[in-house]
């Protein structure tokens, strides 16, 4: 898998491949439209008091991090609110899990081709993104740029532009379904890498 192994010690230091910064067990989601909330705090005591049952504290990028998933009206109480992603085209599930995955991609690089069996919400702290799947691709620019893209289709991620992406996924999927898996069975068609040129 893409994103099983969990990230290390000075990650968010320098550009490398994508890691897993956690892995949250949801259970059954609300009966409606469901987002990713992403707030920030000043220290992890006030965000930990903060967190919902479906809400993961994580420490990334000289920051720390309440990501939660939840109905569109939700909001944490303190911190700073960052960005509300959604809504997530989640198929029906007895169970839930949330992987938060980090990346930090110098222009060009891009994580191995890789599908998922839910759907996959990006945010981008900073630097440009590339999204291609087979019916097309999608680009987002600058700090706070964010997309979400269905579960089950093959995609590539590259980071385009002049400077490095710092980013953040959700993979909102069935509890018993892999989050993540490698594929060998599709080949972009180039428009990333089109972006890519067209940005530097």
């Amino acid at each position: 898998m893409v994103t099983s192994k969990p990230c290390q010690p000075g990650a968010s230091l320098t550009p490398g491949p994508a890691c897993l910064l956690a892995h949250q067990d949801i259970g059954a989601l609300p009966d409606e439209p469901v987002y990713w909330h992403i707030d920030t705090f000043p220290d992890e005591s006030g965000t930990r008091a903060a967190k919902s049952p479906t809400s993961t504290v994580v420490v990334d990028f000289g920051k720390v991090w309440l990501f939660t998933v939840a109905g569109k009206h939700w909001h944490a109480s303190g911190g700073m609110h960052v960005a509300t992603i959604g809504p997530f085209p989640v198929i029906k599930a007895k169970s839930f899990s949330a992987d938060y995955v980090h990346s930090y991609f110098a222009p060009g690089m891009s994580a191995p081709l890789h599908k998922h069996s839910g759907p996959e919400g990006f945010y981008a702290v900073d630097g440009d993104t590339c999204l291609e799947m087979p019916d097309g691709a999608q680009t987002g620019f600058g700090p706070g740029n964010a997309q979400v893209m269905p579960g089950g289709e093959p995609m590539l991620l590259m980071a385009i532009g002049k400077t490095p992406r710092r980013a953040f996924a959700l993979i909102l999927h069935d509890a018993t379904q892999p989050a993540t898996t490698r594929i060998s069975d599709w080949q972009p068609a180039g428009r990333c890498a089109r972006e890519l040129a067209a940005t530097r």
